[in-house]
């Protein structure tokens, strides 16, 4: 094991730990006649520090995959998974990754799997919770009972 694939597989803690780090504050206004959301207090700081750690975790997994791909290559592995699937998120790259590692190494090269599912979970879990406290902060500011 190298460790551009723990990296890898790592990374996608990282927005999950953001969102769950942004606490949503959300505020009215009388449009017209109408009570609105204002859209200034929903996009803040830690908006775009979510939106910052995301585009970073894309790009460093395209970079990480691509240096996994070397490393295999110069520690022999004749047909590693190619690093052009990290385009597609890291969850295929490193599935392709460990399906092929395991097969040239049986009981080795699963425990990335494992750790990159638990960090889209986290991130799944996290963004859950965030949309459901988001959803129910508009509802009681926009007089709803909650």
């Amino acid at each position: 094991m190298n460790p551009y694939i723990w990296l890898l597989a790592v990374l996608p803690f990282l927005p999950g730990l953001l969102m769950l780090t942004w606490h949503i504050e959300i505020r009215t206004y009388t449009r017209n006649g109408t009570l609105t959301l204002d859209p200034a207090t929903i996009i803040s700081t830690g908006y775009f520090l979510i939106w910052g750690g995301l585009v970073f975790t894309y790009c460093s997994t395209v970079v990480l995959a691509l240096l996994d791909t070397r490393r295999l290559l110069r520690t022999g592995v004749v047909r590693p998974f190619h690093w052009a699937w990290s385009f597609l998120g890291g969850i295929p790259y490193v599935i392709g990754r460990s399906v092929v590692i395991h097969k040239v190494a049986p009981r080795r090269g699963l425990w990335p799997l494992v750790v990159i599912l638990a960090a889209w979970g986290l991130y799944f879990v996290a963004g859950t919770i965030k949309a459901l406290d988001f959803m129910g902060a508009a509802l009681r500011e926009l007089g709803y009972p909650a």
